[in-house]
């Protein structure tokens, strides 16, 4: 049994989409707060049980009988390391043969703002004596790509990050990778370092954007903090504006590049190019 948790999410999603075509839907477990948000995956076959991160008693409940468990990190910023190892004691209660965590590229390294509680929980998994696997994700593409169409209506792309190169790769390969090692009879490794196949700036993300809606779209680079401020004022909540900024300025210094083209082996083909996801986003 192979249960993903925040399964309802964008991710999550993804990863039970992927292990459907690789296990019987029935020996997967979506775990989600709010079970009516996952009534399509239960009509499909798939055993739906509600959890909540806050809540061990839930997690119980969700982790009985599982031989694998995802834990894909929550989004509630400086509340994540508290509500992960609620959930890593569970998998330790419930004896899981496997635990894998969506961490964050080169997490012992990193000096990205938001790799301190990937850190902590890292730690956390390490100390449980569980087998455990780190899928250590890079920055995903859509992070950039989302916000194309705000870009191409004020006719700039903004940000902080310079000629900073950034290897990231579509949520759709992460989930898929998630998937194969999930799914697989073999042993896993004990860490992932996954991004895309091939960087880029965030000059050349915006040259790819001018080329495909025929505008001229430049990329205006600016201070960390100004960035920040322009983040609020669109309406960012604060957390996440600072944690946009940071890394952003972060990937300045090479924080989210990677050449080590993992996630490409793992997948057995090339990563999403930034040609295919720019098309994707203005799809």
């Amino acid at each position: 049994m192979i249960i993903v948790t925040a399964a309802s999410g964008q991710l999550g999603r993804l990863v039970i989409q992927q292990l459907m075509q690789r296990v019987p839907a029935a020996q997967i477990v979506a775990a989600v707060r709010d079970v009516s948000k996952v009534a399509d995956l239960a009509a499909q076959g798939v055993q739906v049980r509600q959890a909540d991160y806050t809540d061990p008693a839930s997690l119980d409940r969700a982790l009985a009988g599982a031989s694998k468990v995802l834990l894909i990190s929550s989004n509630d910023l400086g509340q994540r390391v508290a509500q992960h190892r609620n959930v890593i004691d569970a998998a330790a209660r419930a004896k899981v043969g496997l635990l894998a965590y969506t961490s964050v590229l080169h997490a012992d390294t990193s000096t990205l703002g938001l790799a301190a509680e990937h850190r902590e929980t890292e730690a956390a998994i390490l100390a449980s004596g569980l087998p455990y696997t780190l899928l250590r994700n890079g920055w995903y593409v859509e992070n950039y790509t989302g916000s194309l169409g705000a870009a191409i209506a004020h006719g700039a792309l903004a940000g902080a990050a310079a000629d900073g190169r950034i290897a990231a790769a579509a949520r759709a390969d992460y989930a898929e990778a998630a998937a194969i090692v999930l799914a697989s009879a073999a042993a896993p490794q004990a860490i992932y370092e996954l991004a895309g196949d091939q960087s880029f700036t965030l000059t050349e993300l915006a040259a790819e954007v001018s080329r495909q809606t025929g505008k001229q779209i430049p990329y205006a680079n600016m201070p960390q903090q100004a960035y920040l401020d322009l983040l609020l004022n669109v309406g960012l909540p604060p957390a996440l504006a600072q944690l946009v900024a940071d890394s952003d300025a972060r990937a300045a210094h090479g924080a989210l590049d990677d050449n080590s083209g993992v996630l490409g082996r793992l997948l057995g083909r090339p990563t999403q190019t930034l040609e295919q996801a720019v098309r994707a986003a203005l799809a």
